[in-house]
């Protein structure tokens, strides 16, 4: 399998931004630095009351990845609030939905896909419709892979905060159980698989080559965090190099 992909989450970049009436940091130049870095995506989650990312940024961050062979544009968030518009305007490689609240700081937990799903059915058609490949945002939940494939998603992300605070601890083995689990159904159901949220350089390495067959990892917060020491070129390369050791080590070889 090829290596792990990294999509680089520019939401942070954009609040920083928005902290001050001035057009910088600019999302599209680290969009720039970052694929010319080896990042294989980029990925924005633009949210109703637009604090991160601006309509204009989505615009402009789907010119720019285009410009890049082989690198793909992600954007991700609720298809309850716009994202499908924006899906059906700038067409991304795949769109990642994701079931938060617009006044979440943050996503929290993935689809109860259990539950049933005939409308999420319906906005996964439309957004496959508009060219993108589907992503649903799951918790380790190795039971539910089958109903994610059942309603069209081509993919699943796993939310990956419950392993980032796992990490280094005794339950480290225990969860990381459960997504290997996981992974290991949504493959057998015929997903591909993504992960996210509060990954990081530490604690990439271990889920990488525990979990089998990650396609892509999105990161924004902990990389952004890095680039302040590292910059933001070099902290790709580190991922990028830390994704290649780890797939060739265990779950994505």
């Amino acid at each position: 399998m090829a290596a792990t992909l990294l999509s680089v989450n520019l939401n942070k970049v954009a609040l920083l931004r928005n902290a001050r009436p001035l057009p910088y940091p600019d999302p599209v130049h680290f969009a720039q630095v970052a694929l010319a870095a080896g990042a294989g995506g980029i990925t924005v989650h633009p949210r109703p009351d637009a604090r991160h990312v601006r309509p204009a940024d989505v615009d402009a961050l789907a010119e720019a990845v285009r410009a890049w062979e082989g690198c793909e544009f992600n954007i991700e968030g609720n298809p309850e609030h716009g994202l499908l518009e924006f899906v059906e305007r700038v067409r991304p490689a795949q769109a990642t939905f994701v079931p938060d609240t617009p006044e979440a700081s943050t996503s929290d937990h993935g689809y109860a896909l259990a539950a049933g799903g005939d409308r999420l059915r319906t906005q996964i058609a439309r957004a496959q419709a508009a060219g993108a490949r589907v992503s649903l945002f799951v918790d380790p939940q190795p039971d539910a892979m089958a109903v994610a494939a059942a309603l069209g998603a081509q993919r699943v992300e796993l939310y990956t905060e419950p392993y980032a605070r796992a990490w280094g601890t005794p339950e480290q083995a225990s969860v990381l159980a459960r997504y290997r689990a996981t992974a290991e159904a949504a493959i057998a159901a015929g997903l591909e698989v993504n992960a996210g949220h509060d990954l990081s350089l530490a604690n990439l390495g271990d889920f990488i080559a525990a979990v089998p067959g990650v396609a892509e990892v999105s990161i924004g917060h902990a990389l952004v965090a890095e680039a302040l020491e590292f910059g933001m070129a070099e902290t790709v390369r580190r991922y990028v190099a830390t994704l290649r050791r780890a797939g060739s080590d265990g779950g994505a070889s």
